[in-house]
């Protein structure tokens, strides 16, 4: 059994500790609420932008545009939203395991280049290490900066460098990969596919009966690079409440097994000290007896 010193020495270390891991959840738990808010807000309107594709592509044929270009799948770009931090339970670790999964099973690494453009140091710190990492060409080495980054303006810029990118062949397919927020508890893996667009299926009970100015096909030119930027923004969006929510939650639990440790600690400290204490009685029992005696 540890001594009494040593015993003291650990709850004041274990107790240091949880009042840290208290501090975060907190700070988390007030960030979660922004974010919460944020995403919330845009996601009406992400979908209300597709509503509108929908109701434009209904009973037209397009032709195929530069976003929608269907090549052979040759060039593989993919977008991590990782965080720049730790201490978030699973967050980086699941999001690692859906890229290696959808990237051996999903695609065919053989025959494609896959190349990784990280947003977040805990996803760039594992791809950069891989065969994906970026390799010389027009895009950032990472997009770190986009992290908790909340204004639309940068995500814009940087998503027009991708949107460039795929418009000179550089890559025939780009997926965004990041944890999508459903709840403080449960944030789900998601891989999207950005680049080509995917037009929206034409529902038949779509109401088509408007006057377009100009034509159909010169709105979608304008409004799918619009639509495009939303998707980009608000995987980040996505992330970073999910993020907040990853680690209220790892810190909430840090904070709880802490104060658990703690108790069986004081417990341990308290027998420790029952101990001594009887031993130094039986000492000194044992002394006044060999006095007697």
């Amino acid at each position: 059994m540890a001594n009494l010193k040593e015993i003291r020495n650990r709850i004041t270390s274990v107790s240091s500790t949880k009042q840290i891991t208290s501090a975060m959840k907190m700070v988390s738990a007030a960030k979660l609420k922004r974010a919460q808010d944020a995403i919330t807000e845009l996601r009406p309107y992400a979908e209300k932008l597709t509503e509108i594709m929908q109701n434009i592509t209904a009973g037209v044929e397009l032709q195929e545009s530069t976003f929608t270009r269907n090549d052979e799948a040759k060039n593989i770009l993919i977008v991590p939203v990782s965080s720049n931090r730790g201490l978030c339970g699973g967050f980086n670790s699941n999001l690692i395991k859906c890229i290696n999964k959808f990237i051996h099973e999903e695609l065919d690494a053989k025959n494609q280049i896959i190349t990784v453009l990280s947003a977040g140091k805990k996803a760039n710190d594992y791809f950069k290490k891989t065969e994906f990492n970026i390799k010389g060409n027009t895009l950032p080495r990472e997009l770190n900066h986009l992290v908790n980054q909340q204004e639309y303006q940068q995500h814009s810029e940087s998503a027009e460098t991708i949107m460039n990118a795929f418009a000179n062949k550089q890559f025939d397919r780009v997926y965004i990969v990041y944890n999508k927020f459903k709840n403080a508890a449960t944030q789900i893996p998601t891989v999207e596919q950005l680049l080509p667009v995917e037009l929206p299926e034409a529902v038949e009970s779509v109401n088509t009966d408007y006057i377009f100015q100009p034509n159909k096909e010169e709105i979608l030119e304008h409004l799918i690079p619009k639509a495009l930027k939303i998707q980009f923004y608000k995987a980040f969006i996505d992330s970073n409440a999910a993020e907040h929510a990853s680690r209220m939650t790892a810190m909430h639990k840090a904070t709880d097994n802490a104060s658990d440790l703690i108790k069986e600690l004081k417990l341990t400290y308290n027998k420790a000290r029952q101990a001594a204490i009887t031993g130094e009685i039986l000492e000194i029992v044992a002394g006044a007896e060999a006095l007697n005696g």
